[in-house]
């Protein structure tokens, strides 16, 4: 949409354009804090994986506040690991979601809820992606 030569964009379109990107940043901060699994993207969203719809972000959602503002709410749902006091590592998912996502975005994070829907136990399980340790060795 062209006004008096210049282009204009709506705010509706970039923030929609936007929340994908967010909900990438949110993904990884989450993924690479000691104690986090992966990310549980649910059942629709493993249904959508299987016929080969994959969203960004999955595992996140990401919603702003009304009107004008650049206040962002995130939420993450995630698989822990046994072993570690999950209100612990909810905290540390928290702080580092809010400080990555403020650093890359310019946006202001007002929440960033966390909700723990699984605890695996890592002996029982094998993760294709490698150790954690490795993970956050290579975000690092």
């Amino acid at each position: 949409m062209e006004h008096d030569g210049r282009q204009q964009f709506s705010i509706k379109g970039e923030r929609m354009m936007s929340q994908g990107f967010i909900a990438q940043y949110a993904a990884e901060a989450a993924l690479h804090t000691e104690g986090v699994k992966r990310l549980n993207t649910g059942v629709v969203s493993s249904l959508k994986e299987a016929i080969g719809l994959a969203a960004e972000g999955s595992g996140v959602r990401v919603s702003f506040r009304g009107g004008e503002s650049d206040d962002v709410i995130i939420t993450v749902y995630l698989d822990v690991l046994y072993g570690h006091v999950m209100p612990e590592v909810a905290w540390s998912v928290q702080e580092r979601v809010k400080r990555d996502v403020e650093r890359f975005t310019g946006l202001n994070v007002d929440a960033v809820n966390v909700h723990v829907m699984r605890v695996i136990d890592e002996s029982s399980e094998t993760d294709e992606r490698g150790s954690d340790a490795a993970r956050r060795e290579e975000y690092s």
